[in-house]
C-alpha cells in the first residue's frame, strides 16, 4: 500500500519502487488501462496504484479496458472517470468485456468482433487527445 511520507503532489520520492513508478508514468503520453470490477467499483490494486503519482498522470489520456460479469466491468470504470478527473487524465475511450471467462482460452483473451472493433477507435481516441494535450505536458 502507498507508503511514501509526503503527498504525490510534492513529487518528493523516497522509495525506489515509487521513483522507478514515477518514472515509468512519466514516460508516456496516453494509457490503456486494464481493470476489473469487484464490488460494484474497481479494486484496491488499481486505485493505490494511481494515488502512488499525482503530477505524472496531469493531461494524459486514458482508455479503459474493463471486464467483469455482466455489467462488464462499467461501474468500475465510471468510478475510475472520476479519479482520473480529478488528476487531470481525462478517459476518452472505454471497451467493455461482459462475462470475461467467456472469453478467455488457456489464459489468453479471445476477443470478439465488438471488441476487436473497439480497439481502433480508443486507440484513434488515444492518439487525438494527447496530440491536443502535448503542450500542457511540457510544464
Amino acid at each position: 500500500m502507498y507508503d511514501e511520507p509526503k503527498h504525490p503532489r510534492f513529487r518528493e520520492y523516497a522509495h525506489r519502487h515509487t521513483k522507478d513508478w514515477s518514472a515509468a508514468v512519466g514516460a508516456c503520453d496516453a494509457f490503456v488501462v486494464v481493470h476489473p470490477e469487484y464490488n460494484n467499483s474497481f479494486n484496491a490494486a488499481i486505485k493505490n496504484a494511481i494515488d502512488y503519482l499525482n503530477f505524472e498522470w496531469r493531461h494524459k489520456p486514458i482508455g479503459l479496458v474493463s471486464y467483469g460479469g455482466v455489467a462488464a466491468g462499467t461501474r468500475a470504470g465510471q468510478a475510475l472517470k472520476q479519479v482520473f478527473a480529478v488528476l487531470g487524465a481525462p478517459v476518452v475511450e472505454s471497451i467493455p468485456i461482459p462475462f470475461v471467462a467467456k472469453f478467455v482460452n488457456d489464459g489468453v483473451l479471445e476477443p470478439n468482433d465488438v471488441m476487436r472493433n473497439a480497439a481502433p477507435a480508443m486507440f484513434d481516441g488515444l492518439l487525438r487527445y494527447q496530440a491536443a494535450l502535448a503542450s500542457l505536458r511540457e510544464d
